[in-house]
């Protein structure tokens, strides 16, 4: 550790992503990635793409792509912030909206970024504890001080709250800021709650173009609220990377807006192979969370989740496994194609026996 590291900087522990090895070739479960391609529209918005146009400067507001994410949910465009990624939307709402020490909530088991985030920018982190079936209480934030954070659908539980509990929280803190994070809110049958946001200016939208659009390589994505809201993040921005997104990922998010059967249709796909899995993963004796995302949250009672991870990867397939309390039985597992799976099955069967 360098000894010109501050204090604050050593003390956080950061985000560990999934792991991307290179050692051999994997079926990879473990990052929530789609198990597809994306759109045609996209590849020929690739295609089309003037690789000299790469020696200018993007356009700082990304006004076309802003225009076209406006179009898609219904807003207008100055309600809309486009990022370089889910992850940096959050970022900025962190740096934007809250001071040094201010308390911010989200629950106990959920996005690692909210809490590497809190330690980032010196807050103070209020984890509120699910429920015991893992689901989000909301009265448990009625009188919680301090801005919320909530991924619903959630990760890595894959657990839905209904709109209407989205509504009880935004009610019941009006003096607060919900941010609400929706990386896999298509593959819930419910909309998203970007609907709302004309009628409540303390509600964030956050979403992402890297699963239900297959766009994780690309780094894309949203923030949706209230005009002054949107401002408070384009202040964050042109104080920090005016140029956030280049000129590939702007004409890449147009096309993928532009495709919304696409989307429908692989989000459409997916919610079948994992609801058939699901039904395997149970039939072997499998606990499975009800999933409205591209992943399951499944644990085998009586096994250690770490050693079925551990003689899954010695297989060839990558699962995702957290070594924290309440959900270290549990794996993480992104639906992959149908063959995917059955090979996933396959293996399972074949270590249980």
């Amino acid at each position: 550790m360098s000894r010109f590291l501050s204090d604050g900087a050593a003390k956080i522990a950061p985000y560990v992503p999934g792991e991307q090895p290179q050692d051999k070739s994997y079926i990879k479960l473990n990052t929530n990635e789609c198990p597809y391609g994306p759109s045609l529209l996209v590849k020929d918005a690739i295609g089309r793409f003037q690789a000299d146009s790469l020696r200018l400067y993007p356009d700082p507001d990304a006004g076309r792509l802003k225009e076209a994410a406006a179009r898609a949910y219904g807003l207008a465009p100055e309600q809309v912030f486009a990022a370089g990624g889910s992850d940096e939307a959050l970022a900025y709402a962190f740096m934007a909206f809250f001071d040094r020490g201010d308390p911010v909530a989200y629950p106990d088991i959920t996005y690692g970024f909210y809490r590497v985030y809190a330690d980032l920018f010196r807050l103070e982190s209020r984890e509120i504890p699910l429920t015991e079936d893992y689901a989000i209480d909301i009265e448990a934030y009625r009188d919680v001080a301090g801005h919320l954070f909530i991924a619903n659908p959630n990760a890595p539980t894959g657990l839905l709250l209904p709109t209407d509990a989205i509504e009880a929280l935004l009610r019941q803190n009006p003096d607060r800021l919900v941010v609400v994070d929706e990386a896999y809110i298509d593959f819930a049958e419910q909309p998203s709650c970007v609907s709302l946001v004309e009628q409540y200016d303390n509600l964030l939208v956050v979403q992402t173009f890297s699963k239900s659009r297959a766009l994780a390589g690309m780094r894309l994505g949203f923030a949706f609220g209230s005009a002054p809201l949107i401002e408070g993040l384009e202040r964050i921005k042109y104080s920090f990377n005016p140029y956030n997104l280049d000129r590939l990922s702007i004409e890449v998010g147009i096309a993928a807006l532009a495709d919304r059967q696409y989307v429908e249709t692989i989000a459409g796909r997916i919610r079948k192979t994992r609801d058939w899995t699901t039904k395997q993963l149970e039939s072997l004796g499998f606990q499975v969370l009800p999933s409205a995302s591209n992943f399951l949250f499944a644990r085998l009672p009586g096994r250690e989740g770490a050693a079925l991870y551990g003689a899954l990867k010695d297989r060839g397939i990558l699962v995702r496994h957290f070594p924290k309390p309440r959900i270290s039985e549990f794996l993480r597992i992104t639906i992959g194609t149908d063959e995917e799976m059955r090979t996933l099955l396959q293996n399972v069967t074949e270590l249980l026996r």
